[in-house]
């Protein structure tokens, strides 16, 4: 299935100052990435599913006979819809999204799982929690794009970041009920209730109390980049009119295996296979987006493999007695 448009943008350069603070800080906020059109674009969907107007397929719409009140609050979140949905396929693979995370974790990058938050006046936030606890990547290279559909403020339930708890393992469960984390570190402690907003519940709080906490404001369009460790919350959204709608994608680099697919069954080690590749190349399985977004998996022409792969290098003696910087020559098999 093709899509109708493909839109053309301004390709984002991330600046060394960004790159820095992404990973001084654990997150890095990209002012107004997203071009407003857009934004409106995605509302206008976001407003026809409370409305009863459109469908995400197997997302059951609020029922008839709702208030127009109740249909504003009948969704908190729905997840992975870019599996079956064209407009959430094509947000997930947005190119200007792409070319901050090809910059901060790539050149390959593969896209696993998005989540659209609606956070209605009233709604819950969820507590302090690591994402690559719940989507493991080996090696590690988890990343969240977050991106703001409606102002965030502190009023609405905008993102805590714990900065510095990026350099902090990932906590394991308790109860072993949720497999992933550290285990191998020898005096790593588990912890029990990720996401649960009650602080004396949640025993990541001990570890993020250690770290100053930092609140992230976005307007419409912007999009904040986070690590899989850093430790991160947000809160109720207290306003009594404005909501805080959000959509958000994880990434990793697509050299990494990914035994992860939302709780659904794979085949074999890893479902790098039900993965698409968004950005650069990979040696690893992945899929196809589903409804024809341009990206890596179907146009490597233009987001495949970059031709300025680096040449290894190493000091070499030369003729004249110096160890100088010297490429490898291409391998020859003569057999």
């Amino acid at each position: 299935m093709a899509v109708e448009t493909v839109r053309t943008y301004e390709p984002y350069r991330v600046s060394v100052s960004e790159y820095i603070t992404f990973r001084e800080q654990g997150y890095l906020a990209v002012r107004g990435l997203v071009p407003p059109e857009d934004v409106r674009e995605l509302n206008a969907h976001v407003d026809n599913l409370i409305a009863g107007r459109e469908r995400i397929p197997g997302v059951p719409p609020p029922p008839d006979d709702l208030s127009p009140q109740e249909k504003f609050n009948y969704y908190q979140r729905i997840h992975m819809p870019h599996r079956v949905s064209a407009i959430h396929e094509r947000f997930m693979l947005h190119p200007r999204i792409l070319d901050v995370l090809e910059a901060l974790i790539g050149p390959d990058v593969l896209a696993l799982q998005t989540m659209l938050f609606f956070k209605q006046p009233g709604q819950m936030g969820q507590g302090y929690h690591q994402d690559a606890y719940y989507i493991p990547s080996l090696p590690d290279t988890l990343c969240g794009a977050w991106l703001a559909l409606d102002p965030a403020t502190e009023e609405n339930g905008c993102l805590w970041f714990s900065v510095g708890s990026q350099h902090e393992p990932i906590y394991p469960d308790s109860d072993g009920a949720t497999p992933n984390g550290d285990r191998v570190l020898g005096d790593i402690e588990p912890i029990a209730n990720a996401s649960h907003t009650d602080e004396s519940l949640n025993l990541l709080t001990r570890v993020a109390r250690k770290y100053a906490e930092v609140k992230v404001e976005a307007e419409p369009g912007d999009v904040v980049f986070f690590g899989g460790h850093i430790i991160h919350r947000s809160h109720a959204n207290r306003s009594k009119t404005q909501s805080r709608r959000s959509f958000v994608g994880h990434y990793c680099n697509a050299r990494s295996l990914v035994p992860w697919n939302h709780g659904a069954p794979y085949e074999g080690e890893s479902a790098n296979y039900l993965h698409i590749l968004a950005r650069g190349a990979t040696h690893l399985p992945y899929a196809q987006p589903k409804f024809g977004t341009p990206c890596a998996a179907n146009r490597p022409d233009l987001y495949g493999q970059r031709p300025e792969r680096p040449k290894a290098k190493s000091m070499m003696g030369s003729k004249n007695g110096l160890m100088i910087l010297t490429a490898h020559e291409e391998e020859v098999d003569e057999d």
